[in-house]
């Protein structure tokens, strides 16, 4: 046995005592550190009228509900400021509790009386649309035929003789029962072949040349789900509906992938400036979906992209059906869901319909397999863990639709929890209603689409079929779960319209005065959850946003005016609001210029 000399043993035992006084230190520093400058925010957003939209739903008519900030028939904000760390939301309660966060690094914007709300989602859109645009002619301020012409007209001192000249956002609804022909638009423009796409998207406007080059004769056939409207002759008149129109918008050059990616810069940092942290883009095909993960991967996506694939390009899904879901961990990009088509639209007679449409008898409207979908491919999607959007518009489109997604989930037990989506819901028969619910299905919705179908909605679809339509208040009492989205391009991305149309059942021009069949609307909280909380569960995504909460992401939308105790009498104020601050993951990605007019 070695004896150590005591004089040794006094040493090392100093030694160690020192070596326990430094761990002891650094512990006490790093503990203190913990509750003092760790808590430091790296923003905090102060003197706000914060909606945390952390009570419970309100109930299916509407009556919010016991745990809300809702007294006496007013809206109260539930907390005043929101600290946020690290992307995530780390406090939210009073201006002076939030001064706690504040630290040396800390941003703080104070808001002065703004509304701080969960951050928006557009949960339908088609944001290259936005960029491409840019490059368009806008047509949605003409009226007439001859209106429209002269707008390409005038453009055509921009572009070199032989270019295409591309035009979008003539009402293919308001225009149904008078669709112009190809030969004022090929007088007037000669030398350039000219496509101008409808608001919607279901038909499409070309000149003598545009059918020339895209090779469209008298020969040439109808597609399944599509028509080519013909001259007494037998010629084509000038415009292709519905399934037609990829004939005429096929042969327009492809843009290249620079192209595209500009475009989709363009469309996403409007969505920002509008108050959207998020967007559900659906129908993305192959060189937007690749052109998507570019700009994730150079991180540039400045908002949330939850990408739905096109159903319609077999190779993408089988692509897909290889990698399965992306669900990364920042979630900036996620890739689990699919875009299918069932039928046309109603403006353009496609969506489909179990009698005759009310102003066209013998016509049901359009689908058929090459129109719709694989339903045997998206079930293999489904099979991979996809969840699937399908379009459908009329109450046959709608039906159908429901009953492929009945076979799903009996075949799949685990369909039911996949959290289905039909785009659109547009015209549902009673009967269908219920079935919404039971098979867990959600109903994706565009406010301004009711108010701007009103003017022919009812010609279409008689008196009573009209009160299956755009049926908000009818599937909220049903149990439905329901978004609400633009499908811009083809109606204004604003939420204060959105959300205007939603409580109002109004168009902008105030139309009609009680609102047209008002028993539909919705109230103010219904509407922000359905672009907010509601969202937030389509995209399985409830429990890291949709509401402001320690733990959330730091997803945030600041408004200039607070939307929650307008009501008929004063709602035409919304199209005053504007969007103040955008913050994506305690980013701020947009921010108005406070010296500005605009």
């Amino acid at each position: 046995m070695i004896t150590l000399p005591r004089k040794l043993i006094k040493s090392k035992m100093k030694k160690g005592l020192k070596i326990i006084f430094v761990i002891w230190f650094a512990f006490l520093v790093s503990f203190l550190t913990s509750c003092t400058g760790s808590n430091e925010a790296d923003l905090i957003v102060t003197n706000g009228r914060v909606y945390t939209y952390t009570w419970d739903d309100p109930a299916a008519d509407g009556t919010p509900a016991a745990s809300a900030p809702f007294k006496e028939g007013v809206w109260h904000p539930d907390a005043a400021a929101v600290a946020t760390r690290n992307g995530k939301i780390i406090f939210v309660g009073s201006n002076q509790d939030a001064e706690t966060f504040r630290g040396a690094n800390t941003r703080i914007i104070d808001v002065r009386g703004g509304t701080i709300l969960p951050g928006l989602v557009d949960s339908h859109t088609h944001v290259e649309g936005i960029g491409a645009n840019l490059e368009r002619v806008d047509l949605t301020s003409a009226k007439t035929e001859e209106q429209a012409v002269k707008l390409i007209a005038a453009h055509l001192t921009h572009v070199a003789k032989g270019e295409w000249i591309i035009g979008y956002g003539w009402d293919e609804g308001a225009w149904a029962g008078n669709y112009p022909d190809l030969k004022l638009l090929s007088e007037r423009a000669p030398d350039h072949p000219v496509v101008m796409q409808s608001l919607h998207s279901f038909a499409v406007w070309g000149n003598r040349l545009a059918f020339e080059n895209a090779g469209i004769t008298s020969e040439t056939e109808s597609p399944e789900g599509g028509e080519i409207l013909k001259d007494q002759s037998g010629n084509p008149a000038g415009i292709l509906l519905n399934r037609a129109t990829n004939l005429l918008t096929d042969a327009i050059p492809a843009p290249g992938r620079e192209q595209i990616k500009t475009r989709l810069r363009a469309g996403l940092n409007e969505m920002a400036k509008s108050g959207y942290v998020a967007v559900h883009e659906a129908g993305v095909g192959q060189e937007q979906m690749q052109t998507l993960e570019d700009l994730y991967l150079d991180n540039e996506l400045p908002i949330r992209v939850y990408a739905m694939l096109n159903a319609r390009e077999e190779n993408l899904l089988r692509t897909w059906l290889k990698r399965r879901p992306f669900v990364p961990e920042d979630k900036m990009l996620i890739v689990r869901a699919v875009k299918a088509y069932y039928d046309g639209a109603l403006g353009s007679r496609g969506a489909r319909l179990l009698e005759d449409y009310s102003d066209t008898p013998g016509h049901r409207g359009v689908s058929g397999e090459t129109y719709g979908f694989d339903q045997k491919l998206v079930a293999e999607m489904i099979h991979a863990g996809f969840q699937v959007g399908i379009h459908a518009i009329g109450d046959a489109g709608i039906r159908e639709t429901l009953d492929f997604f009945e076979r799903i989930s009996a075949d799949e037990p685990g369909a039911a929890a996949m959290r289905h989506r039909i785009e659109h819901s547009q015209v549902i028969h009673p009967d269908d209603f219920q079935r919404f619910a039971k098979l867990g299905i959600i109903a994706s919705m565009q406010p301004p689409h009711a108010v701007e179908d009103k003017a022919w909605a009812e010609d279409r679809l008689g008196p009573e079929r009209i009160k299956g339509a755009y049926a908000w208040r009818t599937l909220r009492k049903a149990g439905v779960r329901l978004i609400f989205n633009s499908d811009l391009t083809g109606s204004d991305h604003s939420v204060f319209y959105g959300l205007h149309s939603a409580i109002t059942r109004r168009s902008k021009d105030l139309q009609p005065p009680n609102g047209w069949f008002p028993e539909q609307a919705l109230t103010t909280e219904e509407a922000v959850r359905a672009y907010t909380v509601w969202p937030a569960y389509a995209a399985f995504l409830e429990d890291e946003t949709g509401t402001l909460a320690p733990g959330k992401w730091a997803d945030i939308t600041v408004l200039s005016i607070d939307p929650h105790n307008f009501n008929m009498a004063n709602a035409h104020e919304l199209f005053s609001g504007k969007v103040l601050y955008t913050i994506v993951a305690g980013e701020v990605v947009y921010e108005k210029d406070l010296t500005s007019s605009k």
